[in-house]
């Protein structure tokens, strides 16, 4: 009897564990494109714009880096947004950004890159407004 229990007991926990795993997400986004790829503009934005001196560069930066990953993780495989224009600018954008922070993670983004960011999000936002 005291066997039966202990293998209950352990279903029960490896049920439980698993369920907690399987809840929720594990990300900052929503599950929808359109929210979630606004959501990652903003955040583009966000870090573009921040003064040398600010004292909340790191933050606002390591955001950026978060949402990035976690819009690439999400929708990368999606089959249902990968033909959009809005996707793929977005994912152009995405790597330049990502790419600078992991090449000059202490260097300012150039201004070059900056306006090129710029439009592509603008881009993006005229895409979404569109409806792709």
């Amino acid at each position: 009897m005291k066997r039966y229990w202990s293998r209950l007991l352990a279903l029960v926990l490896v049920l439980a564990i698993g369920l907690m795993g399987c809840s929720g997400s594990p990300d900052s986004l929503t599950g929808d494109y359109r929210q979630d790829t606004l959501t990652v503009v903003n955040a583009m934005r966000q870090a573009l714009d921040l003064s040398e001196d600010s004292p909340n560069k790191t933050e606002i930066q390591a955001e950026a880096r978060q949402k990035i990953n976690d819009f690439s993780a999400r929708y990368q495989r999606a089959n249902s947004v990968s033909g959009l224009s809005s996707f793929t600018t977005v994912r152009t954008a995405l790597n330049s950004l990502a790419g600078h922070y992991s090449s000059y993670p202490n260097r300012p983004v150039p201004q070059k890159l900056k306006n090129r960011l710029e439009k592509e999000l603008q881009q993006v936002e005229s895409a979404l407004k569109r409806g792709g």
